[in-house]
């Protein structure tokens, strides 16, 4: 089975590929989907023991951790050292799971996956990319979002050249829907056929 890294920065599409590579029928594991399942479910009596008030309903309130980490490297490496091992065992099951059913290719999305060093953990990656132009004017459309908020996202995300200089593929996503979806189509046909040592 070959497993693909998808990434992207903030607006670059990466979620409408996600569901092109689903419709496809790959199937994608979703990091950030599976920190919002933890962030309600086993993680969230972890971190509430570590930054406590932090937690409403058993949940864990996003804007009270952020407050808690923001800025706070010890804080943020606490907060990693609890999230990211429920994480990968996650990740681990998803990809025996897909083997077990005989599948040929898998996707993890992943939105840091070169900042986390993730790459190396698959066989090809693929970057989700657009203009510099149309990627803020997506973003700033977004409810609540600021031009100050997203500057501080971008800074902690590797640059978009650097993204696309070390992918395998990247996939254009300033066109249509429907020429992102032919990109994905391309892919899934190029890939399937070829067998990955993960």
């Amino acid at each position: 089975m070959l497993v693909l890294g998808l990434t992207g920065s903030i607006g670059m599409g990466k979620s409408t590929t996600s569901q092109f590579f689903r419709e496809a029928g790959v199937p994608v594991h979703d990091a950030d989907a599976v920190v919002h399942r933890l962030y309600s479910g086993a993680a969230a009596p972890l971190i509430e023991a570590a930054f406590p008030g932090v937690t409403t309903a058993g949940t864990v309130d996003r804007t009270r951790l952020g407050a808690a980490v923001l800025g706070k490297p010890e804080a943020l490496k606490k907060l990693e050292g609890i999230v990211h091992p429920l994480v990968q065992a996650e990740k681990t099951d998803f990809l025996a799971r897909c083997r077990a059913a005989g599948h040929q290719l898998a996707v993890l999305d992943i939105p840091l996956l070169f900042e986390t060093g993730g790459e190396a953990a698959v066989d090809a990656v693929v970057v989700v990319s657009a203009p510099a132009d149309v990627q803020r004017a997506r973003v700033l459309a977004r409810p609540g979002m600021t031009a100050e908020k997203l500057d501080a996202i971008l800074a902690r995300q590797m640059p978009d050249s650097d993204k696309r200089r070390r992918a395998h593929v990247v996939i254009d996503t300033s066109h249509s829907f429907e020429a992102a979806r032919r990109q994905v189509q391309s892919i899934v046909r190029a890939f399937a056929g070829s067998r990955g040592s993960h």
